[in-house]
């Protein structure tokens, strides 16, 4: 199966993005950060439709229901932490105005790398129809992104990563709240139930994962 052939949810969250240089104004160098998680779990059937409930769910158009998004995903993963098998953080910090910037970059990034298959953005919700979903036997990963922006800072989380980095990662986006989040992403591939990515496919598509 070829990557760009992978099925991918994209759940996308932005309604604060578009306030990010509003909000810097006459606030000077206001510091923001950027965090991204990439998680590679065990594939879960269980996993991957809650993961949809949650995207058909949420509310992508409150400063609330963003918080909320970045704390039940985390809640999931989690609950999966038995499954976890490779992993990657990237955290930046700047002003509120290049915030936004590094934000649009890494969810550009992350939207470049598979079909989405479904996307929810400020109450809209789309759904690509035509897509087949193709499982193959040796398939065994869901590769799972979240991606969010807040003022200040978020808690350190240690290098390598390993186990203890991605939970402590985990929960420090769940220290979001309506009052710092500027903006968060959710996406996981593949989307169609009973696909899963090939350890092959994985590497070759996000060869920066370290191995927890």
């Amino acid at each position: 199966m070829a990557l760009l052939l992978i099925g991918g949810i994209v759940l996308l969250s932005l309604y604060m993005v578009r306030g990010l240089r509003k909000a810097g104004a006459g606030e000077g160098e206001a510091e923001a950060t950027v965090a991204r998680l990439r998680l590679a779990s065990l594939y879960s059937p269980s996993l991957q439709q809650q993961l949809r409930n949650l995207a058909e769910e949420a509310d992508t158009e409150s400063l609330r229901g963003l918080a909320d998004l970045v704390d039940n995903a985390a809640v999931l993963l989690l609950r999966e932490a038995p499954g976890w098998r490779f992993g990657q953080y990237e955290v930046w910090q700047g002003s509120l105005e290049e915030a936004e910037g590094r934000f649009d970059a890494w969810m550009s990034e992350t939207r470049a790398e598979f079909v989405e298959t479904f996307r929810h953005f400020e109450g809209q919700k789309r759904r690509q129809t035509d897509y087949q979903a193709r499982a193959e036997p040796d398939g065994r990963y869901l590769l799972v992104t979240l991606l969010l922006a807040v003022r200040g800072g978020l808690p350190p989380v240690p290098t390598p990563l390993r186990q203890e980095g991605v939970r402590a990662a985990l929960l420090g986006l769940t220290t979001s709240s309506p009052a710092n989040t500027l903006a968060s992403y959710l996406a996981w591939t593949p989307e169609a139930p009973g696909e899963a990515l090939t350890e092959e496919e994985l590497l070759r598509g996000w060869p920066r994962l370290e191995l927890l």
